[in-house]
């Protein structure tokens, strides 16, 4: 009877000491004896570690079947230039579209201050055609500004486009190019290129 009343008292006057004895009983038998079992069962099962490692299907151009012939380098018919930047670099990437729209004939994108399409970081681009290669791809390799450049062609595979013909200035970083679409019925094969900039300052030459 007196051991009752003591554990009444004590209930009463020290719920926060019964609280520390309580989780010091917790530490001592350990998380599990703590932790209660959940309710009902997985959606996946519970032999999930006996599922086969499948083979994704091969997403790469030239690999359902050994092409007969190389593909015809005209059959690219413009580029694009995407360039990464994020809140420590914007101002790199502000200057890098400053002189590009001073000294080239480009299609100037908008700025893309979240990820859009295949793209995971924020980004610019501008397009460009196939006369200016030569010259925009070295260009942009001297005046890059440690920032990552994706420049890729324009064909009538925009997922390889993206992954697999893709050239890089510094480093790579991830695509999200699974869900690119080739053009449905009515539009056109390649995406098109509109120059919409007016060059004034001749390209720097030594």
């Amino acid at each position: 009877m007196k051991d009752e009343v003591d554990r009444h008292w004590a209930e009463l006057l020290s719920p926060r000491r019964r609280n520390l004895l309580a989780a010091a009983a917790g530490v001592l038998a350990g998380p599990a004896a703590l932790a209660a079992p959940a309710a009902g069962q997985s959606p996946w099962g519970y032999e999930t570690y006996k599922q086969p490692t499948p083979r994704p299907s091969s997403v790469r151009p030239g690999e359902q079947s050994l092409p007969s012939k190389p593909r015809a380098y005209t059959d690219i018919e413009s580029y694009h230039a995407h360039i990464y930047f994020d809140e420590d670099s914007y101002q790199k990437a502000a200057l890098i579209r400053k002189w590009v729209a001073e000294r080239f004939k480009v299609e100037l994108g908008d700025w893309n201050l979240e990820p859009r399409g295949p793209h995971v970081t924020p980004s610019f681009y501008f397009g460009f055609t196939n006369d200016l290669l030569h010259i925009i791809v070295p260009w942009l390799q001297l005046n890059s500004l440690g920032l990552t450049i994706l420049i890729h062609p324009n064909t009538d595979d925009p997922r390889a486009d993206h992954l697999y013909y893709a050239l890089w200035v510094n480093r790579a970083q991830p695509v999200n190019g699974y869900s690119i679409k080739k053009p449905g019925p009515g539009e056109p094969r390649v995406e098109q290129i509109y120059p919409n900039t007016r060059p004034t300052l001749p390209i720097e030459k030594a």
